[in-house]
């Protein structure tokens, strides 16, 4: 198993915002000094070309992105301070993205991404922390030039990715699953080939047995070729933006059931890490880390 992640995936945001951009060095020093994974599991990512973000981001958008010449409403939308690093960085986390699907298939394996998972960006602009939808040109690239013609992306952030269902809704190769909070952010959504929203407080036995009931059907109808699983831990109780009642011990049975679905069906799977917004930093950083432990132990 490989693991994207650059020093670049940490971006100084101003005191007092709300995404912990903090989380992704602790999340790679944990697992290295617990000894879950070694310094030689992490490569730093080659960061996309332009021509690559234009097989799913318009020309128009693109442009404004290079030149870093967004309207305050188009930031707003983002919520992200727009710099040139932030354009940068987006390049590296989608690049890496894109990497562990050329590996994971290579290898029949699974490759994780200490970031990405931003699925609210859409074709012609961002939305809710996400400048580029790291699946979808991922999943655009594998089409346009490795021939791969059936994807599962398994979404389990708690908020819906929209953005993702938006590009694809007209793409049969592409199957769109999405498993979220109801109420939750967007407050318009789009519409996914599969959309199971969730009532708030819904907690682990209700979120596992629905997945448990949908997931094996999926794989086994689609046939994917490579699945892509967004794997948010602001399902947890403690999130301050996930309002779901799962505790960590179950997201981790998420994790460990959708991995070793892949790796029972000889599937190959990538995972971004998605949101996590819980109070204290050492919960975002344990479960987000509890990805790695089950994917670890599943592909030894």
């Amino acid at each position: 198993m490989k693991v994207a992640y650059s020093d670049i995936y940490k971006y100084e945001l101003p005191d007092g915002h709300r995404f912990p951009m903090e989380k992704y060095p602790l999340i790679r020093e944990q697992l290295i000094y617990e000894g879950t994974l070694e310094v030689s599991d992490f490569y730093t990512p080659t960061p996309l070309t332009w021509a690559q973000v234009g097989t799913t981001h318009t020309e128009d958008y693109i442009e404004k992105l290079q030149t870093t010449n967004l309207s305050s409403k188009e930031i707003r939308k983002i919520g992200f301070p727009l710099k040139q690093s932030l354009v940068d960085r987006g390049l590296f986390i989608a690049g890496g993205t894109y990497q562990n699907a050329l590996y994971a298939i290579s290898n029949h394996s699974i490759a994780l991404n200490i970031a990405g998972g931003t699925h609210h960006s859409f074709a012609d602009h961002g939305e809710g922390f996400c400048i580029y939808n790291d699946f979808a040109i991922t999943a655009n690239l594998l089409m346009n030039d490795h021939d791969v013609s059936s994807i599962l992306i398994v979404d389990l952030d708690v908020h819906q990715g929209n953005g993702t269902a938006h590009i694809f809704r007209n793409e049969d190769r592409v199957f769109t699953f999405s498993m979220h909070g109801a109420r939750n952010y967007p407050t318009k959504k789009m519409i996914s080939d599969l959309d199971i929203g969730l009532d708030d407080g819904a907690q682990d036995a209700e979120y596992l047995s629905i997945l448990h009931d949908t997931l094996p059907r999926l794989i086994e109808e689609r046939s994917p070729e490579i699945i892509m699983y967004l794997s948010g831990v602001d399902v947890l109780h403690t999130d301050k933006l996930g309002r779901l009642g799962m505790t960590k011990y179950g997201a981790l049975q998420r994790d460990e059931f959708v991995i070793s679905q892949a790796a029972e069906h000889d599937i190959p799977i990538i995972v971004s890490l998605g949101g996590g917004y819980s109070h204290r930093l050492i919960d975002i950083v344990d479960a987000h880390a509890n990805t790695f432990r089950v994917a670890k132990d599943i592909y030894r």
